[in-house]
C-alpha cells in the first residue's frame, strides 16, 4: 500500500464477488471475529436500500463522489450498473490488516496497485438462490435481472484473478474456511 495508508507488514484482503453472493454479511462477520483486520466502508451513489445499515456504505451524492474522484480520493472506483462505487484510500490502523469489499472491476483494479492482496472471491451455491437473496434484500426487479445478467460477465473474471473461491452456502462455514484463508495468508508473512 502507499506510504500513508498502511505498514509494510499490513495485508490486504479483497472480498468481491457478483451481488447476492453475502459479500457484507461476510465481512462484517470477519470484522467482528478478527480485531487484527481494519474494514474499510464503500462509497456509492445508490439509493440505501428499505432497512440496509448506515454503516454499510457511505451514501453520497454524485457531485460529493465525483469531487472526491477529482480529488484522488479512491484507491478504485467503478461506474456499476449506473452507480457509483469506490473504496477510500485506506487509512488503517498500524498493525491490521485491511478487509477491502468490492466489485469485480474495483478488485481488478486494487490488484493490479497491489499484486500481493489476496483475493478471495465469493460465489453464491446456485443461480436460484443469488435470484433469492437479491429479491430478499430489496432489489427491484429490474435490479435483480441486471445484477443476475453482470454476475455471468464477472464470475469468470473473478475467478481467474482471484486467490481463492469460495462458495457462500452455509455463512457459519463459509466465514470459518475465509478465517482459514486470512490466517494461512498471515503465517506466510
Amino acid at each position: 500500500m502507499a506510504a500513508h495508508t498502511a505498514t509494510s507488514s499490513s495485508l490486504i484482503f479483497i472480498v468481491s464477488g457478483p451481488g447476492g453472493v453475502g459479500k457484507g454479511t461476510i465481512v462484517n462477520a470477519l470484522a467482528e471475529r478478527d480485531p487484527q483486520l481494519w474494514l474499510s466502508r464503500s462509497w456509492t451513489t445508490r439509493a440505501q436500500r428499505q432497512g440496509e445499515s448506515d454503516a454499510a456504505y457511505v451514501f453520497a451524492d454524485r457531485a460529493t463522489f465525483e469531487a472526491r474522484i477529482a480529488a484522488d480520493g479512491f484507491l478504485e472506483w467503478t461506474d456499476f450498473l449506473g452507480n457509483y462505487y469506490g473504496t477510500p484510500t485506506p487509512e488503517p490502523v498500524v498493525g491490521r490488516d485491511v478487509l477491502l469489499e468490492i466489485e469485480v472491476d474495483g478488485a481488478r483494479q486494487v490488484k493490479a496497485l497491489h499484486p500481493e492482496a489476496v483475493l478471495i472471491f465469493v460465489l453464491p451455491p446456485t443461480r436460484d438462490e443469488q435470484q433469492r437473496r437479491l429479491r430478499g434484500r430489496g432489489d427491484a426487479e429490474q435490479k435483480v435481472h441486471e445484477r443476475l445478467q453482470k454476475a455471468l460477465d464477472e464470475e469468470p473474471v473473478g475467478m481467474a484473478l482471484a486467490n481463492h473461491v469460495v462458495v457462500n452456502d452455509d455463512l457459519e462455514r463459509t466465514v470459518t474456511e475465509m478465517m482459514q484463508i486470512i490466517e494461512h495468508h498471515r503465517m506466510l508473512r
